[in-house]
């Protein structure tokens, strides 16, 4: 193994839009249905969509613009956070990136387990012991496929993008033309806010989902050290998330135009199986069940990729140990990945003892990035203020800072908490990283921030002991 050099910039627009529709379609699409059903109605999931597409729209503007404004910064949200606050709160986002999207990896094994415990029960909803070996054996193996060279496991990544965008087009195509009732989406126009709540709090108890099927949004920005040319990494940022957003909005809708939403929130996942199989017969659970598997499949390598770019990166910057920087004989950061898929691992197992794992997972998953999104949005906001200002370009950030603090606000307290029990001990890795390279470990202020991290953990820890939260 070597310390990683500089690599050839070699991937065109085309491939590293499919980072971003990769990175963002995976197992979260095949779950809108029932999970936008479970938490608003019609209106509250338009609304919901609303809020959620033009302020993700504006942090994707965000990114657009510092990937021309700030060539010198690779790897994007990686680099945005430490370039506007520093290195401790840079190397914060960098590992909080990194552990969501390790449980974003935990996510695409439940639903694959789930969908095959329709078939065979020993996987039940992805909870089982059976669906623990099935996510470990392929977790691992995946390890090994992408140890052979980033480069082809980037092909592999645009091929699965194609291959898994068809059955949800034709999920599409189906529903419209032969499901769809009008009068049955009327029917669930406000759903029931009896038991729902308001309209404003269906808004809010969707917000997470929206935000776990976003992530990727960012996945070109994270390998711009690879673009041929750097404004490929804005143009193919917007139009993957543009693609996504339409996607999404669309096959969440339709579910309501076919049954009950108190039906369709009952669902098990994947629920897009459920409403074609409402629609067209058994074959429909079959048809997107293979979609599904090619998806999660695509989804899992996409997402495997950027966590381990995000913690070679933040080793590149001197805040992670050494270790992490070193890659293979193909190019490949084959400690972070290491790191990566022991994570994964580790969370898989935890998720295994949760009372329901995928709906657990997506919520930390979504928790997690929401710092990471918040500073990058903070950082743009900062450099549209500076020297160079544009009113324009103030604006788009300043909507983007609020939708993630919004974001925020809308995770909840539990979920605050859970993420704070994984961001502290973050800070042990950061100490050795400065340490092993003579350099000043904090500044007065930092040493703060890492007393309310290590405080918000420790009351995590106490809540979990005493049961006031669980998992």
């Amino acid at each position: 193994m070597t310390i990683a050099q500089d690599r050839p910039r070699t991937m065109p627009m085309p491939v590293l839009a499919s980072m971003v529709v990769g990175s963002m379609v995976g197992a979260g699409v095949f779950s809108l249905p029932s999970s936008f059903a479970a938490s608003a109605g019609v209106v509250g999931a338009a609304l919901a969509w609303g809020v959620a597409g033009g302020g993700m729209l504006m942090l994707a503007f965000v990114f657009q613009r510092l990937a021309v404004r700030r060539p010198d910064l690779d790897s994007g949200i990686v680099a945005y956070a430490r370039a506007g606050f520093g290195s401790y709160v840079g190397f914060f986002s960098a590992f909080g990136y990194w552990a969501s999207a390790c449980i974003a990896n935990v996510t695409y094994w439940v639903l694959l387990s789930s969908t095959l415990g329709a078939l065979i029960p020993a996987f039940g909803e992805g909870d089982t012991l059976w669906a623990l070996a099935f996510g470990t054996i392929g977790l691992w193996t995946f390890h090994l496929v992408i140890a052979r060279g980033v480069s082809q496991a980037a092909l592999l990544n645009a091929i699965t993008t194609v291959a898994k965008i068809v059955p949800l087009v034709l999920f599409v195509v189906i529903v419209a033309a032969g499901g769809f009732s009008w009068d049955v989406f009327v029917a669930n126009l406000r759903g029931d806010t009896a038991v729902l709540g308001p309209i404003a709090a269906q808004v809010r108890a969707t917000m997470l989902v929206t935000v776990f099927v976003f992530l990727g949004v960012e996945g070109a920005s994270v390998y711009s050290r690879y673009a041929r040319r750097r404004a490929d990494v804005g143009r193919a940022t917007v139009l993957g998330f543009l693609t996504v957003l339409a996607l999404f909005v669309v096959v969440t809708m339709l579910g309501y135009g076919v049954m009950p939403r108190d039906e369709l929130a009952g669902l098990r996942q994947p629920s897009v199986a459920g409403v074609l199989q409402a629609v067209v017969g058994p074959w429909g659970g079959w048809f997107i069940g293979i979609g599904l598997a090619v998806s999660v499949l695509g989804a899992y390598l996409a997402w495997s990729l950027l966590a381990s770019e995000v913690l070679f990166e933040a080793a590149r910057q001197d805040d992670a140990p050494r270790l992490l920087s070193r890659v293979n004989a193909k190019g490949v950061p084959i400690a972070a990945l290491t790191a990566t898929s022991v994570a994964t691992q580790a969370f898989l197992f935890v998720t295994h003892f949760s009372a329901s794992a995928f709906d657990f997972s997506l919520a930390l998953t979504s928790t997690l990035a929401l710092l990471p999104y918040l500073l990058t949005a903070g950082f743009g906001l900062k450099e549209a203020l500076g020297p160079r200002r544009w009113s324009g370009a103030v604006a788009i950030a300043a909507v983007a800072v609020v939708y993630t603090a919004y974001l925020v606000y809308a995770a909840g307290m539990k979920y605050l908490l859970l993420a704070l029990l994984v961001y502290a001990p973050a800070s042990i890795l950061y100490v050795w990283a400065r340490r092993e390279r003579g350099m000043q470990v904090f500044s007065t202020w930092e040493i703060g921030l890492c007393a309310v991290s290590v405080a918000g953990a420790a009351a995590a820890a106490v809540a979990l002991a005493t049961r006031t939260i669980t998992l």
